[in-house]
């Protein structure tokens, strides 16, 4: 009940209840006119005690309702981001929590009153961004049945890419927009193991999870798009994960059409999830994600060309070239195959002349030492031979005047 109902509500059962304490005080006047003095006294303090108490009750009444919604509200961070003020109290102290399945009608506005957002019985898990990202934070805060009003700030909803309602342009949401929503918690659900055997639920939860990650991967938000890509994982699998299950026992008794449609689902998430992992630069883990994918199906055109785009990241690019060519192959249509492919083979080509010119580069250093190691060495050989020679004349000279010596000794 909002505000303005509960006041309603308030103000005519007083109105109600003050005509009935006339009627009765009239009556008991009446009364008193047949009876003695005293008796009549005494009656009429009665009465009027009772209409004193009974006014005093509904009084609270209204009291209590009034502070239902006049409720001090809470701020959740401490800094006015995100605030929370109770519309309706529930009657049970039940809370979710992270991963209980809840259900909740919600209806939220602009500042300016301009409904954008509106969902009857919404299902979802609280932790998985399935709504923005401040209600997310706000739900695991309200009991079951409580009615809320909680008032998000642009860092927690949409930012300041604000949300373009291709249908509704009416209901778009301006960027750096803070919204205000009523929400009221109708459910709350932990699902254990036997909650999962259902090929439906299990493609419903997988599905909403990976097209929920898709918007996320829109607005550039990679990183809340690959966890929503794993939740998703998790539920398109023929294994509800129970530890208490036999080893190697398939949980599910899907047929063989089944098991492939599952495949085939868990196969696309893979192929998005490797996306968003290379656009963080996670490059190791792109490649586990993608090799998921081509183990199953060798020529996935979709995943030859992200393993491209991540053996380039890795600097391996006559591997990307190869692959790319192959997808190029599988898939000719494609001009994003087609234009990465021809800006890879240029950048092969550039590394191909910028390899040359670092050889030639270093053959030319390589000649320059080389040079410079020979010129000392012929410097050396030429003195050496100049030293030859001087010690040859002196030796030759030393020889013909000790010759004249012994030539003029004896004669």
């Amino acid at each position: 009940m909002s505000t303005m109902d509960t006041e309603k509500s308030s103000n005519s059962s007083f109105e109600d209840l003050t005509n009935i304490n006339e009627g009765e005080t009239k009556s008991t006047y009446a009364d008193t006119d047949k009876d003695s003095d005293n008796n009549g006294i005494e009656e009429k303090s009665n009465v009027a005690a009772g209409s004193e108490r009974e006014l005093q009750e509904n009084t609270e009444t209204k009291e209590d309702e009034s502070a239902v919604s006049d409720e001090e509200p809470c701020d959740v961070l401490g800094n006015g981001q995100l605030v929370k003020r109770i519309i309706k109290q529930s009657q049970t102290s039940r809370r979710p929590i992270r991963g209980d399945l809840v259900t909740i009608t919600f209806t939220g506005k602009l500042t300016n009153g301009t409904v954008c957002e509106q969902r009857e019985h919404f299902q979802l898990h609280v932790g998985d961004f399935e709504v923005v990202q401040g209600l997310d934070m706000a739900i695991p805060l309200m009991n079951v049945g409580e009615v809320a009003e909680i008032s998000i700030d642009a860092r927690f909803a949409y930012g300041n890419l604000g949300f373009k309602n291709e249908t509704n342009e009416s209901a778009s949401i301006p960027p750096d927009s803070k919204l205000i929503y009523e929400v009221h918690l109708l459910d709350s659900k932990s699902e254990d193991f036997s909650d999962l055997k259902s090929l439906e639920i299990r493609r419903k939860y997988g599905t909403s999870k990976k097209e929920r990650a898709n918007f996320w991967y829109n607005r550039n938000e990679f990183n809340t798009a690959i966890q929503l890509y794993r939740r998703a994982l998790d539920y398109l699998d023929d294994r509800d994960g129970d530890p208490d299950a036999a080893l190697d026992k398939e949980d599910l008794e899907l047929s063989n059409s089944d098991l492939q449609t599952l495949l085939e689902d868990r196969l696309i998430v893979y192929n998005n999830l490797a996306m968003a992992q290379i656009k963080i630069s996670a490059f190791d883990a792109a490649l586990k994600s993608v090799e998921n994918v081509l183990r199953c199906q060798p020529n996935n055109s979709k995943a030859l060309y992200r393993k491209g785009r991540i053996l380039e990241g890795k600097g391996d690019t006559k591997g990307a070239i190869s692959l790319l060519q192959k997808a190029a192959t599988l898939e000719p249509d494609s001009k994003a195959i087609q234009q990465d492919l021809a800006k890879l083979i240029i950048k092969a080509r550039r590394e191909e002349h910028n390899e040359k010119e670092m050889y030639q580069k270093m053959l030319g250093q390589a000649k320059k030492l080389e040079q410079k190691s020979k010129q000392p060495r012929k410097q050396q050989s030429m003195e050496s031979s100049k030293l030859k020679l001087i010690g040859y004349l002196m030796g030759s000279i030393l020889i013909g005047v000790a010759g004249v010596a012994i030539y003029r000794y004896k004669y």
